[in-house]
């Protein structure tokens, strides 16, 4: 297996576990980083089924920085238990759709549920990579994403997709874990691992200029909290210019 399949397997088997856990009733997240990661970071879950709290394991909330507005089609990469899903479909409310997508069976089997235990009717949740969406081209109002790109081992394959689903003049408002310029891979590496959204997050001025890359502009990287040293939990925004 190559590297790219090795880290995508180890991704795959951590969240299948995190989705077992919450199904079962315990938190997949996050012991001592509760105020880091996880169900802690959201206060807006009130009516939410307990199992998509469980299975949070987040760096932010997202869905509380994205603007959405009724009506807009509003999509989730990586969407794991259904959290923020569920969460924009409030939001877009019954003129609107929210998507998911996940490659983790697990947890598009729990978001399923959850949906279902919520009497969601505005949300699809989809099976698929985040640098490979079943969706059409220009057919989102908006993504989201709660610490998820720094698990993707191709980001400008991601950052390439998300300029692809939106339409123009359509917007990103996503959490994730960057880190500050000077440290090094290795020096990531040290500080955590893959599946803990370390080793594989971004410098942020890579960041930047992989969204710059793809073809978004105005884009903003905000720190909201550390993480470790000289890595942090950040909301990222930018926008697909109208031509």
């Amino acid at each position: 297996m190559n590297e790219q399949g090795s880290v995508e397997a180890e991704v795959r088997r951590y969240y299948a576990d995190a989705a077992v856990a919450a199904d079962g009733g315990s938190a997949a997240c996050c012991g001592p980083q509760a105020d880091q990661f996880g169900a802690g970071l959201y206060d807006d879950l009130d009516g939410l089924p307990d199992a998509a709290a469980l299975a949070s394991i987040g760096c932010g909330n997202p869905v509380a920085v994205a603007d959405l507005h009724a009506g807009e089609v509003v999509l989730d990469l990586g969407s794991g238990g259904g959290i923020d899903v569920l969460l924009s479909a409030r939001r877009v409310g019954p003129t609107g759709i929210a998507y998911g997508v996940d490659f983790t069976p697990e947890m598009l089997d729990l978001a399923r549920r959850n949906a279902a235990e919520a009497g969601a009717a505005n949300v699809e949740f989809l099976e698929g990579r985040i640098d490979a969406v079943p969706l059409p081209d220009a057919s989102v109002d908006v993504i989201i994403s709660n610490c998820v790109v720094n698990l993707a081992v191709d980001k400008p394959a991601v950052f390439a997709e998300m300029h692809r689903l939106l339409r123009e003049g359509g917007r990103i408002g996503i959490s994730d874990v960057v880190t500050e310029d000077r440290l090094s891979v290795a020096e990531r590496a040290e500080r955590g691992s893959y599946v803990g959204c370390i080793a594989g997050a971004l410098a942020v001025s890579d960041y930047r200029a992989g969204l710059e890359a793809a073809g978004l502009a105005d884009v903003s990287i905000e720190f909201t909290h550390a993480v470790g040293d000289g890595v942090h939990a950040a909301i990222v925004r930018a926008t697909k210019p109208a031509t």
